[in-house]
């Protein structure tokens, strides 16, 4: 039997290459091996923009064309939208039930995201986050989760959940298992450790040839080397990880043009910039073609998310029969109804 993999985003954005280097590339490779699922986390981005109700809408289009343009073929992976599978909040109540409130408390994933979102409360939703995302895994019985070091404590979380569950009531759920992800984070063009857009760091993946040349022109390169023939230090560079991340085939000679100091920055940001375009060319190729086609990426979404909630239908009848909460059935008599 196939193995299922289920992954996704929450839906904040247009994605970059940060996004693309340590998550869209991999599930490329993923769905020629697996049944793969990625859905849009709509509901776990109210999780901190609740108030921005019309751009997360706007989101999830832009999000699902980065995800064609990168690769991610509809007719090799199911791309749906979390809140229209009502199965998963249901299940999310469920699993609450039996969580508690110290744990996610302790949780170091909470802990490290509150604080980098400066939250000076935590609201329930964004408490219950661990818990919203075991039932976002467990209700399509995925098995295997790709996952950072940072978001082992969420899937280690949501195994136990699994397994609470089979005591409590039956088997039933499959407790999923990780896929390490040995990508190291892409760094910003500022140095900063995260790429991100809301720090105007990042390189979105429909960038055009210009925008890429002027981001990297921008990018900051080891402080310590002030002249061209300096010897560098390419570990300190963010120009030297878009090379590691992005032609690995030819670090050798670019780290000892960088520490002999016969290869100046600027030469080095040219090569990068190069290859940066050669790799979003085609993606945007793809953008643009499905851009003009807004009835076929809504299709693509419908499809998706319909073929996902037929599955969460199917296991919410076994998690309700199994906590003997089954009464009767509705569905019947409103057929009779009609």
């Amino acid at each position: 039997m196939t193995e299922r993999v289920l992954t996704g985003d929450r839906v904040t954005g247009k994605l970059h290459l940060g996004h693309y280097a340590g998550s869209l590339e991999n599930r490329v490779r993923l769905q020629e091996e697996y049944e793969s699922f990625v859905f849009l986390a709509d509901v776990q981005a109210l999780t901190t923009h609740f108030e921005q109700k019309d751009l997360i809408r706007s989101h999830i289009h832009e999000m699902t064309l980065d995800y064609l343009s990168a690769g991610i073929d509809p007719e090799k992976s199911t791309i749906f939208i979390q809140s229209m599978i009502p199965e998963i909040a249901e299940l999310t109540v469920y699993f609450s039930m039996f969580v508690s409130v110290n744990t996610l408390r302790h949780n170091p994933t909470i802990k490290a995201e509150s604080k980098g979102q400066g939250l000076d409360e935590l609201y329930y939703g964004f408490l219950g986050y661990p818990v919203s995302q075991a039932a976002d895994i467990t209700f399509c019985k995925a098995t295997l989760i790709p996952v950072g070091d940072d978001q082992l404590p969420h899937l280690e979380l949501a195994r136990k959940i699994v397994r609470r569950f089979g005591e409590l009531y039956q088997p039933i759920l499959v407790e999923p298992r990780a896929l390490i992800s040995n990508t190291p984070r892409l760094v910003g063009t500022d140095g900063n450790a995260k790429m991100s857009k809301s720090l105007g760091n990042a390189i979105a993946l429909d960038s055009t040839r210009e925008d890429i040349a002027y981001k990297i022109k921008r990018a900051v390169t080891d402080p310590a080397r002030v002249h061209k023939n300096d010897p560098g230090h390419p570990e300190i560079c963010p120009i030297y990880a878009y090379h590691r991340a992005f032609q690995p085939d030819a670090l050798p000679e670019i780290r000892q043009g960088c520490e002999r100091g016969t290869m100046g920055c600027s030469a080095c940001k040219e090569r990068i910039s190069l290859t940066l375009e050669q790799l979003i060319a085609p993606m945007r190729e793809r953008r643009a073609y499905y851009a003009g086609k807004p009835k076929a990426v809504e299709e693509i979404l419908m499809s998706g998310t319909q073929h996902a909630r037929e599955i969460a239908k199917e296991t919410m009848k076994e998690v309700r029969a199994a906590m003997s909460l089954d009464y009767f059935d509705l569905s019947a008599r409103e057929r009779r109804v009609l």
